[in-house]
């Protein structure tokens, strides 16, 4: 049984779509089909790219509710996946923009082996960024989201995650029964699904979670990694995930059976 992809999307400027049409038929190769969640004001600034996506019978297109926060949308789009799919189904739980990347780059190959090679027996597995891919990224993603895998070391027996993660694969059932124990709204959520599946997960890196912005945005690359590294805004961007995902680890410290 082929897996599928899960990925919600939030595209009101147009930037990723050609992305994705691009990439498509890379997708139907490996994946038997494609479940997104647009956002609203995706749907309302680019009606027409949506309508031809709901068109294309691989993908499985959804309309979030307006306002929702990313969180929100993300574990809608979860569950949806998790129900349409048999329990023994591997779901590929990625972001738009870091796929078509994927696809799209010198990175083609090695994702789409690691697809073919990656079987529901084989899941849950929660991909990292390699040392090469972070050495993409702007110096801030790094050290901030870093903290957070710091405490997470500290607090769960020395095993080293990344809660801010960019993919991960697991079972449609796995995936089914993890769902309602996920409360939070913002991206914090991610954090919370690794330590609901921290006693199963492996971990594999991947070069091709490199930074994917150059490519999406037709920037040069380090041009864009030196504004990113010298802008507050980022940095309160980065912060707006990485407190409350400090939150979940102390939260779960402080549990029953945990403190």
């Amino acid at each position: 049984m082929q897996p599928a992809i899960v990925m919600p999307m939030h595209d009101p400027d147009g930037i990723l779509f050609p992305h994705l049409g691009a990439t498509t038929p890379f997708l139907k190769e490996v994946f038997d089909c494609a479940f997104i969640n647009l956002t609203a004001v995706t749907f309302e600034r680019q009606p027409e790219q949506c309508d031809r996506l709901r068109r294309d019978p691989f993908f499985r297109v959804a309309r979030c509710e307006k306002g929702a926060p990313p969180g929100k949308q993300f574990a809608q789009l979860y569950r949806d996946a998790a129900s349409a799919c048999p329990p023994e189904q591997a779901l590929h739980l990625g972001f738009v923009d870091r796929v078509v990347y994927a696809l799209g780059s010198e990175h083609r190959e090695t994702f789409l082996a690691e697809v073919y090679g990656v079987h529901a027996a084989d899941t849950p597995v929660l991909y990292h960024r390699s040392p090469a891919a972070w050495e993409t990224h702007p110096d801030t993603y790094r050290r901030l989201e870093g903290i957070v895998t710091a405490v997470g070391e500290t607090l769960l027996g020395g095993r080293s995650f990344d809660f801010a993660w960019c993919y991960m694969a697991l079972k449609a059932g796995r995936l089914a029964a993890l769902m309602p124990t996920i409360k939070r709204s913002d991206m914090s959520m991610l954090a919370e699904m690794v330590v609901g599946l921290q006693d199963q997960l492996r971990v594999r890196e991947a070069d091709w979670l490199a930074w994917e912005d150059p490519y999406i945005l037709g920037r040069d690359g380090a041009e864009l990694k030196r504004e990113r590294e010298t802008s507050a805004a980022d940095v309160r961007k980065r912060l707006g995930y990485v407190i409350p995902m400090l939150q979940v680890l102390a939260e779960w410290q402080a549990a029953d059976g945990n403190g």
